[in-house]
């Protein structure tokens, strides 16, 4: 519609059209756009909610009043900003460090400033500021808490018995027969592999989180470490009955990374034997169709229910009264993604818990991935 004659243009107006069309509705986190002049040009309903005030009476209103921000030391929060005016600084200019301010009540919002200049060694011109609830932050510090309690947990039984074991052997090291002495280191060793096994889930934690895990493939013989690995638990005590293991016909190869295939193996397997029961059966197939090698992983327990398999491979899932830090099949799955394979899990036909891995056969693209 054109304008009057002699009749002045409403920057403020402009500039609040202009904003209203960049899509601030769309975004997850509560954005206050204020001008120039200290006043507020536009806000979304994220942060409408957020600061529990109506839009009207924010837009327009003086920045200092419509967020009465202070810091924990009792601070405005506007008075932390650099200061305005002129400055050869960049044109573009951001405090993007996250501080976490108090609302009048004591409501706290964690909150970013981002400021923009008019041009090279201007004055300041629009500033936006995002406001996000401080639920995600608490939800994160729970989880963390509940690592490091779980993670010291874990550390305290294996290292306690390392320390009375050595302890003891040294303090009466004469008095103890060769096989006392064997059994007693034997314990030792085996709650350091636990310790180490646990630091190296934390370590891969870490890379399955920023995308950064690393595997390094070559043709492998996945039948030979699964039978290896079934040696070894028959060797450190448990029945040889107690396993089962079937392998088809014409096994096709498979490029992985040996060390991490080893970790996804024991996973799978010693979780059957601690949390499963009876006979834990695996099987080695080849599935043309699919141009898949299938790693199945059966046990005769209680197994897992429906409802609860989609929350499995999650972090920090324990599944009732399991035990452990809830880490270890987000790794496997996560080492198994980086395979460019799969893993799920189901029912076995004893009624127990079944994972069932894919890795795909034959030489990939790249023999090593990074």
């Amino acid at each position: 519609m054109p304008e009057a004659p002699g009749s002045a243009p409403d920057p403020g107006s402009r500039a609040r059209d202009g904003w209203d069309r960049v899509g601030l509705e769309d975004l997850p986190d509560g954005v206050v756009v204020v001008g120039g002049d200290g006043r507020v040009l536009a806000v979304n309903q994220a942060a409408v909610t957020l600061l529990g005030r109506d839009r009207a009476a924010l837009v327009g209103a003086p920045v200092r009043r419509a967020l009465p921000f202070q810091d924990t030391s009792g601070r405005r929060w506007w008075d932390l900003l650099p200061p305005d005016g002129r400055t050869t600084e960049p044109s573009v200019e951001a405090t993007r460090r996250e501080r976490l301010l108090l609302l009048p009540g004591g409501t706290e919002v964690l909150v970013t400033v981002g400021r923009g200049r008019s041009g090279p060694g201007g004055p300041t011109g629009t500033v936006l500021v995002c406001l996000r609830g401080t639920e995600e932050r608490q939800r994160a510090e729970t989880d963390a808490a509940g690592l490091i309690a779980t993670v010291a947990h874990e550390l305290r039984s294996p290292l306690t018995s390392v320390k009375q074991f050595t302890a003891t052997l040294l303090r009466r090291w004469d008095r103890f027969s060769d096989d006392q002495k064997r059994l007693m280191l034997s314990t030792v060793e085996a709650d350091a592999d636990r310790v180490t096994r646990l630091v190296g889930d934390l370590l891969d934690v870490s890379g399955v989180d920023n995308g950064r895990l690393r595997v390094h493939r070559r043709p492998f013989d996945l039948p030979e470490l699964v039978r290896s690995h079934v040696e070894r638990l028959v060797l450190a005590g448990y029945d040889d009955d107690r396993f089962q293991l079937r392998l088809g016909p014409d096994l096709p190869e498979v490029w992985a990374d040996p060390d991490r295939m080893a970790q996804v193996v024991t996973n799978l397997v010693e979780n059957a034997v601690r949390h499963g029961a009876g006979t834990v059966t695996i099987d080695i197939a080849h599935d043309r169709a699919a141009h898949d090698l299938v790693l199945t992983v059966d046990d005769e327990g209680e197994g897992i229910e429906e409802e609860n398999r989609p929350y499995v491979f999650s972090k920090f899932w324990h599944g009732g009264a399991r035990s452990g830090t809830g880490l270890g099949l987000y790794v496997v799955r996560g080492l198994l993604e980086a395979h460019d394979g799969s893993i799920e899990v189901g029912r076995s036909p004893a009624g127990g818990a079944r994972f069932e891995v894919r890795l795909p056969v034959g030489e990939p693209a790249a023999a090593v991935r990074g």
